[in-house]
């Protein structure tokens, strides 16, 4: 018996979902283009496949019925790294948020900037105004 379609994303459909989110509407060849110019040589036919697959996933979608096909980002970068993270917090880390935090700041010392920007994140969940 064949395995269901993953809704979830591979690494490299998240690459093929980045140049969306940086960059709208787009070809394949746009999306190809893009690719390497931040260094990353894919054939188009493999970058058409994974548009196509991320079609079928409704990540994208058409906006035109003529060639070359133009494309967009039909899910914000926002909702899909919620749910990947949502997703990774249950399967690695047992449900828990407290531990994805325990482990996040084993790796290391927090910076300036981010233990601010963390600061500012608390203080708006208890819904104090920044200082």
């Amino acid at each position: 018996m064949a395995r269901p379609k993953a809704q979830q994303l591979t690494e490299r459909e998240l690459e093929i979902m980045q140049v969306f989110w940086d960059h709208g509407e787009l070809t394949v060849a746009d999306v190809r283009e893009k690719l390497e110019s931040g260094g990353r040589e894919l054939a188009y036919t493999t970058v058409a496949t994974l548009v196509k697959i991320l079609l079928d996933k409704t990540f994208v979608k058409q906006l035109n019925d003529a060639r070359p096909f133009i494309y967009k980002s039909v899910r914000s970068y926002e909702d899909v790294s919620k749910n990947i993270l949502s997703d990774m917090i249950k399967r690695v880390f047992g449900g828990s948020r407290e531990e994805l935090l325990v482990r996040l700041m084993d790796q290391k010392k927090l910076n300036k900037r981010e233990r601010e920007l963390l600061e500012s994140v608390l203080r708006e969940q208890k819904g104090e105004s920044k200082k």
